[in-house]
């Protein structure tokens, strides 16, 4: 249950390798088909499983369980199964809390999916099943984690039909494809060590790429099924800009006409990069810039400058990248309204084309959650299912809704610029992808603030 605009290409994975061991599997994105909580209840019904399985971020932690009692409620003998992020960080809490979830997946599930399917056809039990936490004779008991899968190129491509649903790439509600999109991820995990994130545990730190010849064999795959436009999910894209430029200059000599967008990190970039990248189709990078402050991103522990940041964006642009995004964090817990400010004039000064500004929010699994958690904060068992947005629910220097305030007015004051507006507009007037985006998004033009001060309120965690 992933409220996303993208394919949950997580739990597609699963369905995937789930299939190839023979197994039947039917899915439902239930935010992105909208259903009720009774439309998911009858959906189970109809389809008549022996497991439901439940992709679980902190933003579903609560509706999940509702869901899941609910169908257990309908049929008792189902066996019910967490997994994803938040399942992982919260296992034995949600094994206390919620009698009618039998199972929790830690960690990547593919493989571990297979091995519970297996042991609940043939009566077995879990003990030799690592990455679950379950229950045994009253107590609740954790296998060891599974080992990471290295060889991400043995799995089967996620069947995108499975969904039925056409996604969209969007920022602040502006729709920024034209064609048919979908998402692919052409690696796995991330090597470094933001306070923020939680990948790093999820992932343990390790990188884990897909080669690029199968990377291309997905991508014509895609194009076969009438996709054009895609966004890499990886959580470090650029990680290996070698690796990168051999992507896209594969992408060039197998003749692919496609669109595509990604993350970066600002410190592993440069002009010959991106000028690769722009030549195989990118045309919208998202820059993790977080703050213009030296001490907060010290805090955050990203290992970057504003300086990296200033020369990333410089080299992108120069490169001939339709679309900039910057993304920025502020709200740190001691972080002062000088520096708050700071940043958003930093973001002012850079050369982007939409600034992404967040409200820092912290979650099981991440080391602020840990550090307040440490300070007393933060009281652990009680809020492991909240999303903790720092200024609203922590006293910080800068009260909540004068950070709230302070972005909206920043938003405002850099969407209605007549020197931005202008230097967009002629931006678009050059760029056929932009161009396309914009007629698609004629009518809703007008409603951008408003989508900014929505936005706001959605980032906060």
């Amino acid at each position: 249950m992933v409220p996303t605009a993208w394919p949950p290409l997580g739990i597609l994975y699963c369905a995937g390798v789930l299939r190839e061991a023979g197994v039947e599997v039917s899915l439902l994105d239930q935010p992105a088909s909208r259903f009720s909580l009774d439309q998911v209840v009858d959906w189970v019904k109809r389809e008549e499983p022996d497991v439901v399985g439940f992709s679980v971020l902190l933003s579903a932690a609560r509706e999940a369980p509702k869901i899941a009692e609910y169908v257990k409620t309908e049929n008792p003998d189902l066996t019910v199964v967490f997994g994803s992020h938040h399942s992982s960080f919260n296992a034995e809490r949600i094994l206390r809390k919620y009698p009618f979830v039998d199972i929790v997946v830690r960690g990547e599930g593919e493989f571990t999916g297979v091995e519970i399917v297996r042991c609940l056809e043939q009566q077995k039990k879990l003990d030799n099943v690592q990455g679950v936490t379950f229950r045994k004779k009253g107590k609740i008991v954790s296998n060891p984690d599974r080992p990471l899968n290295m060889d991400v190129n043995c799995l089967p491509f996620p069947d995108r039909d499975l969904a039925r649903v056409e996604y969209t790439s969007t920022i602040f509600g502006i729709k920024i494809n034209s064609q048919r999109f979908t998402t692919l991820l052409s690696s796995r995990g991330c090597p470094f060590n933001c306070s923020f994130c939680g990948i790093k545990k999820f992932a343990r730190r390790a990188w884990r790429p897909r080669s690029v010849e199968n990377v291309l064999e997905e991508l014509d795959y895609l194009q076969s099924k009438g996709y054009e436009q895609f966004l890499f999910v990886d959580d470090n894209f650029t990680v290996d800009p070698k690796r990168v430029s051999k992507l896209c200059h594969s992408i060039r000599k197998e003749g692919m006409d496609i669109d595509w967008f990604c993350d970066s990190r600002v410190d592993h970039v440069s002009y010959d990069m991106f000028r690769d990248m722009v030549k195989a189709g990118c045309k919208c990078i998202f820059f993790g810039i977080e703050s213009g402050n030296q001490r907060i991103l010290d805090y955050y522990r990203k290992d970057i400058t504003p300086r990296q940041s200033k020369m990333a964006v410089s080299k992108a642009r120069k490169a001939g990248v339709d679309i900039i995004v910057g993304s920025f964090i502020v709200g740190a817990p001691d972080e002062t309204l000088h520096e708050i400010v700071d940043t958003l004039q930093f973001a002012d000064r850079l050369n982007i084309d939409v600034p992404n500004v967040n409200i820092l929010g912290a979650h099981t699994g991440t080391d602020i959650w840990n550090d307040l958690v440490a300070k007393g904060f933060i009281k652990e068992d009680e809020q492991w299912e909240d999303e903790i947005c720092i200024p609203r629910d922590l006293p910080t220097p800068v009260p909540y809704d004068e950070v709230r305030m302070l972005i909206y007015e920043y938003f405002r004051g850099f969407y209605l610029n007549p020197k931005q507006l202008f230097t967009e507009i002629l931006r678009t007037s050059k760029s056929g992808f932009r161009m396309a985006a914009a007629i698609k998004n004629l009518r809703g033009f007008p409603h951008l603030i408003d989508n900014l001060a929505h936005a706001i309120r959605r980032d906060e965690n």
